[in-house]
């Protein structure tokens, strides 16, 4: 059975200026969102880190098949105008938020859409509040503030301008990030990166 709210996704207006974006809450309803928390990997250091390198349950693996499918991939193309299906995709994840997260950035040219997707229950903190950002020095000059609550969906089609951040916060932040990406080898590339950073912290969290 589906968990993501496609309808209401398409009929979410896209905010085009200065880049597109939008913002959806409840795009997983919140029954499915609940469950798939409970699967969610569980995390103990600050990092991103590829789906490989985690291991989760059933209903978290259930809506990873959803994202990466063709459907999915078509929505998003359709609504950011770009054809997705059929581009490599890259998935990470993140258990835990340190102080240096957050700062202004608009994303590498290798990613061509992003899609943020947040597992949090309550969010009653400043801080680790997504903005998407009209400039790239000024936090508080933002298009949208998006608490990562429970089945929130922030997307935005990768720009020059296409910068974002959030205030530091220190703790459990949980989210699944996608990235439709320009290239497979772009894709790998990534991933290797991400799996390096990931073992590195996995041994100094140890020590």
């Amino acid at each position: 059975m589906a968990v993501l709210n496609l309808e209401s996704f398409r009929q979410t207006p896209l905010i085009t200026d200065p880049f597109q974006c939008l913002v959806v809450p409840d795009f997983i309803k919140p029954d499915d969102a609940r469950a798939i928390r409970e699967d969610f990997p569980k995390i103990d250091f600050p990092g991103l880190l590829p789906l490989e390198a985690t291991h989760y349950g059933p209903r978290f693996a259930e809506f990873i098949e959803e994202l990466r499918s063709p459907e999915v991939a078509a929505a998003f193309g359709e609504k950011f105008g770009v054809d997705l299906v059929g581009r490599p995709t890259m998935i990470t994840v993140r258990g835990r938020c340190q102080e240096k997260d957050g700062r202004i950035h608009p994303d590498s040219e290798t990613k061509v859409v992003t899609a943020l997707l947040y597992f949090n229950d309550g969010w009653e903190s400043t801080g680790g509040r997504l903005r998407l950002l009209r400039k790239p020095d000024d936090l508080n000059d933002y298009i949208a503030e998006v608490p990562p609550l429970l089945g929130t969906l922030a997307s935005f089609r990768r720009a020059d301008n296409s910068y974002h951040g959030h205030e530091p916060f220190v703790g459990v932040r949980r989210y699944v990030m996608i990235n439709w990406m320009a290239n497979s080898f772009a894709a790998h590339r990534e991933l290797l990166r991400h799996k390096i950073s990931a073992q590195a912290k996995r041994v100094f969290s140890h020590v």
